[in-house]
């Protein structure tokens, strides 16, 4: 899914980093919200050897790709290693980051304050909709687990977790 009417350098681009194990509709909902606001969208799918995931990398790059395969602003990539080289890579000068309490709010806030120092990488900060505020990856992961139907946490468009 490449953007080819421009080169990346020279297109608004913003990086949407993450483990997304899985992406869930709140991840969606972020990306659908900053999708007007941005020639390209990156969704990049962390790679940690030493986190233990739920499903592949690959897998989970293959599902949101599905999901946006109608969206040309859409890429979607792995990455290991400092978030703001992956966003040098793509030639992204924002990162998108969701917030869903005040103890993340917190959090991404030190991070972005560090990743601008460091590369001057802007971190725009999008507050989840109410209605997803309760869900993360690993409730869902959890719910699984026990055997709970995950659906209404998925996009629709998802085939498989």
């Amino acid at each position: 899914m490449t953007q080819k009417s421009a080169d990346k350098s020279e297109m608004n681009t913003i990086l949407f980093p993450g483990s997304f194990d899985p992406f869930t509709v709140g991840h969606q909902s972020l990306v659908d919200r900053v999708l007007p606001l941005f020639d390209r969208v990156v969704i990049a799918v962390g790679v940690n050897s030493g986190k233990r995931s739920g499903d592949s990398a690959g897998n989970r790059i293959a599902e949101i790709e599905r999901l946006y395969a109608g969206e040309p602003k859409v890429r979607v990539i792995s990455y290991e290693g400092l978030t703001v080289d992956a966003c040098r890579r793509e030639g992204a000068h924002w990162m998108l980051r969701g917030v869903r309490s005040a103890i993340d709010f917190e959090y991404e806030r030190n991070l972005a304050d560090i990743n601008r120092r460091i590369s001057g990488v802007e971190t725009m900060l999008l507050f989840t909709l109410p209605e997803y505020a309760a869900v993360s990856s690993s409730v869902v992961r959890e719910l699984c687990s026990y055997g709970y139907d995950v659906g209404e946490f998925l996009p629709k468009k998802q085939t498989h977790f």
